[in-house]
């Protein structure tokens, strides 16, 4: 099992590994993820849209961080055009949006900071240090603070938005990955890969609680949208381990296929799909009993997962195929497989469930597929920089 930058190597080579393909997956309490968002088996993605509240009227963009440029690139959804690139720091990968919709958080791995950009004039703002390889974000429900996990540090950075100023780090467990936090605001849970343990942190005092033990090298991470539950992904296990906020303690391991990679939980907290790269198939988990369905087959190497606004698709990346497969969640029955560009790595889908973007990591011409989820078709692939592999979309 590859770890860190190790697995990112791996891609590099051509490796069958998988990412913050954030796997997705944070809870509705997150601006974005990104899953997005990291390029290693270890940054499952699924950037989820924040409320809309105090928001100013302005146009829906979806903000693409690309790794080997450095850059993220703006696209107008209303048009599909994207903007000039804007320079952030060395490697970027993890991005979330705040609740407002007013300021973007790129973390940027091998600089060791996150870069603040303004979506009314798309400019960077001052880097904000924070520890050494950070991975991860989750931004509070009340946008007033947003939560960096340092992977290299064993930390986790508080960020004051209203002043962009970094808080004391907050120690975790080893080899920190995913963040997720409740709907309340109240608590952020952290998976820590080596450690197979995710640290609670009251987000009041910005202290952490005691660890809760779950299953082998736990990274990506979701809540229902009641906040009731955390579902954490165990890779070496392949189980997802669910987790009572209310006091803490983790359930009994669900079952899925070989190498768990993403979680995406739908809208009325019902059903949490998990990607199973190595086994080529989603499982569905039902959240009333925490009991595994029947997997269903998406592809040879399943990815990273986003489900519509009104929870009726679940679109799968499939970087075996080159495809992105929809799910429909009625029935948990496959549509035709949509076509994108190479090695799909991160999707999100605006918030009014109208379109789905897909970012196609490529070293030298990095697209951006837009696919129409009424009819499940793609439009013209969107060229950005290099490496797009996380993106957000404002509320």
């Amino acid at each position: 099992m590859l770890l860190g930058r190790m697995a990112w190597r791996a891609v590099a080579a051509g490796a069958a590994v998988t990412s913050l393909a954030l796997a997705s997956t944070a809870g509705p309490a997150t601006a974005a993820v990104g899953t997005g968002t990291r390029l290693s088996k270890h940054d499952p993605v699924i950037p989820v849209s924040a409320t809309a509240r105090g928001r100013t009227r302005q146009p829906v963009t979806a903000y693409i961080v690309n790794y080997l440029s450095s850059t993220v690139t703006p696209i107008r959804t209303a048009t599909n055009t994207a903007g000039t690139a804007i320079p952030v720091g060395e490697n970027p990968v993890a991005i979330a949006i705040t609740p407002n919709g007013k300021t973007a958080y790129v973390v940027n791995a091998h600089s060791g900071t996150v870069t603040p950009i303004d979506t009314r004039t798309n400019t960077a703002g001052t880097p904000i240090a924070v520890g050494r390889d950070p991975e991860a974000i989750a931004i509070t429900p009340d946008g007033r603070t947003a939560y960096v996990v340092n992977t290299g540090a064993d930390t986790v950075t508080p960020i004051r938005t209203a002043t962009n100023t970094p808080g004391a780090p907050v120690p975790v467990g080893s080899i920190p990955q995913g963040i997720a936090i409740s709907p309340n605001g109240k608590t952020a849970y952290v998976t820590n890969q080596l450690s197979d343990t995710v640290t609670p942190i009251r987000t009041a005092t910005d202290t952490a609680g005691s660890p809760i033990p779950v299953g082998g090298l736990p990274s990506a991470i979701a809540i229902t949208p009641n906040g009731k539950t955390v579902y954490v992904i165990n890779h070496l296990s392949g189980t997802v381990t669910p987790i009572r906020t209310a006091t803490n303690t983790p359930g009994r391991p669900i079952p899925t296929g070989k190498d768990p990679w993403a979680i995406a939980i739908t809208p009325d907290g019902k059903t949490a799909y998990v990607a199973n790269f190595e086994s080529g198939t989603v499982t569905p988990i039902r959240t009333a009993t925490n009991t595994a369905a029947r997997p269903i087959p998406t592809g040879k190497n399943p990815w990273t997962i986003a489900i519509t606004p009104d929870g009726k698709t679940a679109y799968v990346a499939d970087r075996g195929s080159g495809a992105v497969i929809p799910v429909r969640t009625a029935s948990n029955t496959l549509g035709r497989p949509i076509p994108t560009g190479k090695d799909p790595w991160a999707i999100a889908i605006t918030p009014n469930g109208k379109t789905a973007y897909v970012a196609n990591f490529d070293f030298y011409s990095g697209t951006v597929t837009p696919i129409r989820t009424a009819v499940n078709k793609a439009g013209t692939a969107i060229p950005v920089e290099n490496g797009p592999q996380a993106i957000a979309i404002t509320p």
